[in-house]
């Protein structure tokens, strides 16, 4: 996809509005940054980085816009996995995220060989 001026300038506004955990994966040289943008604007609360993200859907065209109505099943499934870019020395590598697992069990803090609540 071809960027404009104006998309760019869009992205890398969303990119300083959106939390520190998004960051990574809002690059232009990600080539799932507009899902990752999709993702975001549906589990954001923020109304001034939604309206970003919709007027950058809007300014990609073809389908992109229809995709903000609601959430694609593909987009909220937690086991697929994420990727992000990373730039080190001047390469680009793309980067798969470990997902973050449920913290169904606390670690028990152990003092003197008792646990301890």
């Amino acid at each position: 996809m071809n960027y404009s001026k104006a998309m760019i300038d869009l992205i890398s506004e969303a990119r300083r509005r959106a939390s520190s955990d998004d960051k990574p994966s809002i690059k232009l040289a990600n080539p799932d940054v507009l899902s990752e943008l999709n993702i975001i604007y549906h589990k954001s609360t923020d109304t001034i980085l939604k309206a970003i993200i919709k007027e950058t859907f809007h300014l990609a065209g073809d389908n992109w816009p229809d995709k903000l109505i609601e959430p694609a099943e593909e987009d909220i499934e937690t086991n697929k996995p994420r990727y992000i870019t990373k730039v080190y020395r001047g390469q680009t590598q793309l980067v798969e995220v470990a997902q973050p697992e449920a913290a169904s069990h606390k670690s028990k803090r152990i003092y003197r060989g008792q646990v301890v609540a």
